[in-house]
């Protein structure tokens, strides 16, 4: 991906963004200024945490790579050019297509944000064994664009181009929006040669249902703290039977409990009774869950070692996980365990799609046990050879290396076992000079066939890490960052470093892109609104409210005010150092004030200094060293640069997170966030924006639809006399993890949290930190 811009305007700051598929690693970035050419390493990750401390601002991981959607990662960067100066970004990055239900599939993110003097979109497909069909799509192509793209389709060749001008990216005539605001999607399959080459999870298992065989045999298991079953045997998917089934589903009701380990394991004791000649070896589980381990077993690593050890081998597992409470981690893992896929079904509008995509490339296994042997030595290094099973319209792909580059042939062998008969075949196959097989092809990496090895090697080195013994894990970690670093992929043990070049003035920087895990993702899949959020966490209703406050900054809220306790809490919003250009401007809670007024206590406390008055003497410090207070009626710890404990005396205790920047970073700034560990011990007065809901709320929600937002759900709320449209998402909580907080699904509240809040948020401003009425 290329990126050429010349900047005309006075400011300095040029904007590099891009979407990339989540499966890809990226090999290599640079930024040219005026001849000046800055190119990325890849490196060990401890060694560029360590060589670039400055770069990951106080123990974050890097920020050049973010989730993007369901499948896609966005890499950013920022530049300080001179005006009038020429910049060119180039980025690249590598990833093996996927055949999956008869097609492969390549999406290509444009959202370039402005209008582009020379927009150009070029995909080439080179197939040696000949292009069976292409298709173009897009989520941003209209009528008028449509004829725009072109595409033409030879025996091996495939060329799509898309390359608007001005006039016709512009959303309307007199518009400088840009039309150009989504994904490009090409569908494609090669001829194959016949020789050896809040959705309720209830609506999924309905689709399943639906979707089986008339000679399939199924069961169906409900797990909450107790397990039932519609039966306790197998029964073959008749008409009949399938219709009970739907209606045993509509009898189940969720209990807010899940045992997924004990679940599983009557699943796999069901299947395990009944396996005879009669029921063959295709057997498989699927998992819906939209729920973590919360009855039964609950360590992680017991149920992953559970499961395994009851599976065996004899059977493959897939996971769906549904919804905003799901531990995706696991399900990954359980599925990579033993010899399945996870999914994660997100709710919105096109969950039941997303559910059948998931069906159709696990509903037609139609070899198990499959073996590809290369007899006589000719081939070291495999990838992994051996599969599970093997799906209609997927794919099997194996690379290696050549003992002998003069040898002109291999031979070659294939078992596995069909639905009814062993399936063995064997022949020799024939080796091509690279030139032959791609003749003037100078898109096509020269060495790809090696970086293929590589990247498939990799990658399941990565996935054995996660099922092998402690003993083999240090090797197998060895290995894949030797390859990483050898081919220069960004992986999970690798970090990319980019040298970022300034102003004149200005040294350059060094900032670090690292590959995302899966947990990594699952934590920013919905990205905190940087204005103040607050989360409302009730027990009771299990469940939890939040909502945002717009203000300018500068502004003080009281949070909390007790008359009885003479507590009183007030918060003061700051803003971003300047604005980020076609954004609005982010605040932040930069400052806080304490009073005890019983207690004669001020506290104050910004990113900067801790400031604490007690009985008229003061005493102020900083958050750069570990520091424990023991005063008379009140108690402060400080952990250095991470958080402040402040314990009232037989009272309540506050926690107040201090979430670090990077100093030069050039839009963001050091922040705040306050949150109160024993909130029942305020008085039944206590009010204000938090303070109202120390001691509950009631509410209720119905009627679930498709948002603006594709990925989240809106519903209907009932609370406090009023009828709210509201959203699921979530937002991040640090009381435990204060480094990287961890997700707390919530309804959200929309405006400022009108009509949830008594009253509007603007009776909530104070005019100064330590105001008591």
């Amino acid at each position: 991906m290329t990126t050429k811009a010349l900047n005309r305007a006075n400011a300095s700051q040029v904007l590099f963004e891009v979407d990339l598929p989540k499966t890809a690693f990226i090999t290599s970035f640079s930024i040219e200024i005026e001849g000046r050419i800055y190119v990325s390493e890849v490196r060990e990750k401890e060694q560029a945490r360590q060589q670039y401390e400055s770069a990951v601002s106080s123990g974050q991981t890097a920020g050049l790579v973010k989730a993007s959607g369901r499948n896609m990662e966005k890499f950013s960067v920022s530049v300080n050019i001179a005006p009038q100066s020429r910049v060119t970004f180039t980025l690249t990055y590598e990833e093996l297509l996927k055949r999956r239900v008869g097609s492969y599939e390549i999406m290509i993110g444009v959202r370039p944000k402005q209008l582009v003097q020379n927009f150009e979109i070029v995909v080439d497909i080179y197939e040696p064994n000949g292009i069976a069909f292409v298709d173009v799509n897009s989520t941003f192509i209209t009528n008028e664009l449509l004829p725009l793209v072109e595409k033409t389709v030879t025996d091996k060749k495939a060329h799509v181009y898309f390359s608007p001008t001005l006039d016709q990216q512009k959303k309307c005539s007199a518009c400088e929006e840009t039309l150009i605001d989504g994904d490009l999607i090409i569908k494609y399959d090669v001829n194959h040669p016949q020789d050896i080459g809040e959705i309720q999870t209830r609506e999924a298992l309905m689709t399943i249902l639906s979707e089986l065989d008339e000679d399939d045999y199924f069961g169906l298991v409900t797990f909450d703290d107790t397990i039932e079953s519609w039966k306790p045997f197998l029964s073959k998917a008749t008409p009949e039977n399938v219709t009970e089934a739907k209606e045993f589903v509509e009898t189940i009701e969720a209990r807010h409990l899940t045992d997924i380990n004990k679940g599983l394991m009557y699943a796999v004791e069901m299947l395990t009774s009944e396996k005879s000649d009669f029921f063959p070896d295709m057997s498989m589980i699927i998992l819906l869950t939209d729920g973590r381990p919360s009855a039964g077993e609950q360590d992680l690593s017991k149920i992953q070692e559970n499961v395994r050890s009851a599976i065996n081998g004899s059977m493959s597992l897939f996971c769906l996980g549904f919804g905003y409470d799901v531990d995706y981690g696991l399900l990954d893992t359980l599925a990579k365990q033993n010899d399945g896929l996870a999914r994660r079904v997100y709710e919105a509008s096109d969950a039941v799609l997303q559910l059948q995509g998931f069906y159709d490339e696990v509903a037609t296994p139609l070899l198990l046990e499959v073996n590809l042997n290369y007899p006589g030595n000719a081939v070291t290094d495999l990838t992994q050879s051996h599969f599970r099973q093997f799906f209609k319209g997927s794919e099997i792909v194996v690379a290696g290396r050549l003992q002998e580059l003069e040898t002109d042939t291999i031979q070659t062998q294939v078992s596995a076992q069909g639905l009814e008969d062993q399936f063995v075949i064997g022949g020799l196959a024939i080796t091509e000079e690279w030139d032959s097989v791609f003749p003037d092809q100078e898109y096509v990496f020269g060495d790809f066939t090696e970086r293929l090895w590589a990247y498939l090697t990799i990658q399941q080195l990565l996935d054995k890490r996660e099922t092998c013994s402690p003993e083999d894990k240090e090797n197998i970690t060895a290995e894949a960052l030797d390859l990483s670093l050898r081919y220069n992929f960004v992986t999970p043990l690798t970090s990319m470093v980019v040298t970022k070049p300034e102003t004149e003035d200005d040294e350059d920087e060094t900032l670090i892109a690292d590959k995302l895990t899966e947990e990594q993702r699952e934590d920013i899949t919905e990205p905190v609104d940087g204005d103040p959020h607050f989360i409302i966490e009730l027990p009771d209703q299990n469940d939890a409210l939040c909502f945002n406050i717009d203000e300018k900054p500068g502004t003080i809220f009281n949070l909390v005010k007790d008359p009885l306790t003479g507590i009183v809490v007030n918060g003061q919003i700051i803003g971003d150092k300047k604005l980020i250009p076609g954004s609005k401007m982010h605040t932040y809670f930069g400052r806080f004030g304490i009073v005890h007024e019983k207690l004669g206590i001020r506290l104050m406390v910004s990113t900067k200094e801790i400031s604490v008055s007690e009985d008229g003497k003061q005493l102020d410090f900083s958050w750069t060293n570990n520091k424990t207070l023991n005063g008379l009626n009140m108690d402060l710890q400080v952990i250095k640069d991470r958080s402040l404990t402040v314990t009232l005396k037989n009272s309540v205790k506050f926690l107040i997170i201090l979430h670090k920047i990077w100093k030069k970073h050039p839009y963001h700034q050091d922040y705040l966030g306050f949150y109160t560990l024993d909130s029942h011990l305020f008085s039944s007065n206590v009010h204000g924006l938090l303070g109202q809901f120390y001691h509950g709320v009631k509410f209720e929600v119905s009627d679930l639809f498709p948002g603006m937002d594709p990925d989240k759900q809106d519903a209907n709320m009932f609370v406090k006399g009023h009828k709210l449209t509201v959203t699921r998402g979530w937002k991040r909580d640090f009381r435990q993890d204060v480094k990287n907080g961890e997700n707390v699904p919530c309804w959200f509240i929309h405006n400022n949290g009108t009509g949830l809040l008594d009253g509007v948020h603007t009776d909530y401003i104070v005019s100064s930190l330590l105001q008591t009425i």
